[in-house]
């Protein structure tokens, strides 16, 4: 498909969606899943380009899995650490998770690997997660550019010591070295030298750690994890993606209207739930039922603009982007410099496309400004990023001649996002 036309609708959008299981928690659980040492069912699964890649780089690593897509279902054999296969070459890609969590369980292994990657991942920041791994001794040959992959890696036996981490360009790097040290002999300490020094993909990270018996802690300052300890995974069920959530969210902020997502509760541990929040401070209400919560649109024509750090919850900067210029005063998000180094540069996304709509908005700094402002017509570049087509497609809903080109990048996490939007709207 080269192009999707978004229809404009002049009426409330009501009613319920269901949107698959959580990227983030499906390929945590996959890495934990194959480093205990036990059978573990993971149910809920995503089936997506990103959780695709990261399964057939298990099974090229020799590990045992039983995939069932029809039911959103993964058994998968645990082998305590110890990869089956000693030389084996993977392809990531552009699944950021994949390739950070992947490189360092092959980097604390006994083998020796190719990894490789799209042309997107390759242009991703890997730096400190091959700073931290070499300086335990594993060893990297680059195949293209010096610490990007493409990779040869040759592990150093799972040997770890104390560590110095910067995650201020992806806290994935953290959680990779949370998650892959707990099998090994003598565990770690890592201190934090950036500003930032946890986040909300960390918590998830922490959260499912603990679920599944693991002992991890923190200190403000430095991250502690045992050695030798097991992982108990059992029947696991993962929840809705939440990410995915707030774009329906967004359509019910959008129109006044009234939509609910199933199975997405208060409890989440995403850290995405603060966008929900973040519609209530614009004017939206949020009640909760058994089956899932449910966004209102506000009563008032126009939802409210907002002055607001996205630091935390930044795959929701482009939802926000897309519904500023509806609202009735000035946007500004801030301090998101760090998307700049996701599938695209989605600050200069945000600033390109709502210009191109005919919307003022600059960047200044790590923040971008966005006034309320009269959409026009426009053919969106998505720049092969799942999160841009399906925000952007927001516009379509309000104003005439929004265009998102190459929609079917939203194969990376959500396969058959505008076919779910066409049966909402």
């Amino acid at each position: 498909m080269e192009a999707y036309s978004v229809k404009t609708i002049d009426k409330p959008i009501t009613g319920t969606v269901v949107v698959p299981g959580s990227k983030s928690m499906t390929n945590r659980a996959l890495l934990l899943a194959a480093l205990s040492k036990e059978s573990a069912i993971l149910r809920g699964v995503l089936f997506s380009d990103d959780s695709r890649h990261f399964l057939q780089c298990l099974v090229d690593l020799g590990f045992e899995l039983d995939i069932n897509e029809e039911e959103k279902k993964v058994r998968i054999q645990g082998t305590g650490g110890n990869i089956p296969k000693k030389t084996a070459a993977i392809y990531v890609g552009s699944a950021g998770t994949a390739a950070r969590f992947i490189t360092a369980m092959l980097a604390l292994s006994d083998g020796e690997y190719t990894i490789e990657c799209s042309k997107q991942m390759e242009k991703r920041p890997m730096a400190e997660l091959f700073r931290v791994l070499s300086s335990m001794g594993a060893e990297f040959t680059y195949l293209n550019e010096k610490e990007h992959l493409p990779v040869k890696v040759k592990g150093n036996g799972g040997n770890c010591k104390d560590i110095q981490m910067d995650i201020s360009k992806s806290t994935q790097f953290l959680s990779a070295m949370l998650m892959v040290t707990p099998v090994t002999k003598s565990g770690i300490k890592i201190q934090i030298t950036s500003e930032k020094k946890t986040g909300s993909y960390i918590h998830i990270t922490e959260n499912m750690l603990k679920g599944f018996g693991v002992e991890v802690s923190f200190d403000g300052e430095i991250y502690e994890v045992k050695g030798n300890q097991e992982l108990h995974i059992g029947d696991y069920y993962i929840e809705p993606d939440v990410s995915a959530a707030c774009y329906f969210y967004g359509m019910a902020a959008l129109t006044q209207g009234r939509v609910k997502v199933k199975n997405v509760h208060a409890n989440s541990m995403q850290g995405d739930m603060k966008f929900l929040d973040l519609l209530v401070q614009m004017g939206c209400e949020k009640t909760e039922e058994a089956d899932g919560i449910i966004i209102q649109g506000p009563k008032m024509e126009k939802l409210q603009g907002v002055d607001v750090d996205m630091n935390d919850f930044s795959d929701q900067a482009l939802t926000l982007a897309a519904l500023a210029p509806f609202a009735n005063t000035p946007t500004v998000i801030r301090n998101i410099g760090h998307i700049r180094g996701q599938e695209c540069n989605r600050m200069a996304a945000i600033v390109t496309e709502l210009s191109k709509c005919g919307i003022d908005c600059r960047e200044e700094g790590d923040d971008i400004y966005i006034y309320p402002g009269q959409v026009q017509p426009a053919k969106i570049e998505t720049y092969d990023d799942h999160r841009v087509a399906m925000a952007f497609s927001l516009l379509g809903l309000r104003a005439e001649g929004i265009e998102i080109l190459d929609p079917l990048c939203c194969r990376k996490t959500f396969e058959n996002y505008f076919e779910v939007l066409e049966n909402l709207v």
